[in-house]
């Protein structure tokens, strides 16, 4: 899987229109450390790096960050927006069905072959979202109980 191309964060902000700012700055780095981190998860990340830094300040950096394409937001079923920094390429993901786990997964053969769908009504497609669910090693282990249980004890 291909990430953004290795350019200095500030840079690559300037060059897609958007001013630099250290929340910015603190975001990228944090969606890029969290890999699917959900949006609280990133404030939580900024603030630990810059300091105070209010929730919306976090959520409109996501979305100016998501709208140039410099991050990618999913969001399977039953969850809240997940964030990351791999973008520009078609891989899809695997969601536990336990405990909400997530992993890329390269498409399955071929340089994209998602993106030919049985009826394209007339769409010209460029992208395709997959996920695949079923339960990660641990939770097959576990049992599906055990691990709704552990994940509920953590928060």
């Amino acid at each position: 899987m291909s990430s953004q191309p290795q350019i200095e964060p500030a840079e690559l902000l300037r060059s897609n229109g958007l001013q630099v700012t250290a929340q910015r700055l603190a975001v990228l780095r944090a969606v890029e450390q969290l890999s699917h981190g959900t949006a609280d998860e990133v404030a939580d990340a900024v603030r630990d790096e810059i300091g105070a830094v209010s929730r919306q300040a976090v959520y409109d950096a996501l979305g100016a960050l998501g709208d140039k394409g410099l991050l990618r937001r999913i969001q399977p079923a039953r969850s809240p927006a997940r964030f990351e920094h791999i973008v520009g390429d078609n891989h899809h993901h695997l969601v536990c069905r336990g405990c909400g786990r997530i992993v890329d997964v390269e498409c399955a053969h071929g340089p994209a072959p998602c993106l030919t769908a049985a009826d394209d009504a007339g769409f010209e497609i460029d992208e395709a979202e997959v996920i695949y669910w079923g339960r990660c090693p641990d939770c097959q282990t576990t049992g599906p109980n055990q691990a709704i249980e552990e994940i509920g004890s953590k928060t």
